[in-house]
C-alpha cells in the first residue's frame, strides 16, 4: 500500500467524545495545523502507520478549526500527538519523529 493514497481520517470538536472518547481501541490523536512545517513531515509516517494496523487508530484534529478540543486537552505545540484509550489521554508527545521512534515511544502507554 502506497502512503501517499492513504489518509487521516479527521475529527472535530463536534465527533471528538464519539470518534476517540468512546472508541473500542486507542486512538492517536494529530493535533496538527496547516501551516505547521513539522505537522506535514510527520503526516506521512502516520499516513503509513494507519496502513500498517499497528493495533490503535489515528485521526487528526485541525487545531485552527476545532479550538475547543485543542484547549480541553492543553495543546500549545504542533504536532502534538495525543494517545486515549478509554476515554482518557495516556501519553502526549510533540513533535514530529520516525515511525521507529513514535512506536518505541508509544509503547509503554499500548
Amino acid at each position: 500500500m502506497s502512503a501517499a493514497t492513504s489518509t487521516v481520517p479527521a475529527v472535530t470538536d463536534a465527533t471528538f467524545a464519539t470518534d476517540v472518547l468512546a472508541a473500542d481501541r486507542p486512538v492517536l490523536v494529530d493535533f496538527t495545523a496547516g501551516w505547521c512545517g513539522p505537522c506535514r513531515m510527520i503526516a506521512p509516517v502516520l499516513a503509513d502507520l494507519a496502513d500498517t494496523d499497528p493495533g490503535f487508530d489515528i485521526v487528526q484534529l485541525d487545531v485552527d478549526a476545532n479550538p475547543a478540543t485543542t484547549a480541553a486537552y492543553g495543546v500549545l505545540s504542533m504536532p502534538t500527538l495525543m494517545l486515549f484509550r478509554a476515554g482518557e489521554p495516556v501519553k502526549s508527545l510533540v513533535g514530529a519523529r520516525s515511525k521507529q521512534r513514535l512506536l518505541a515511544d508509544l509503547a509503554g502507554a499500548l
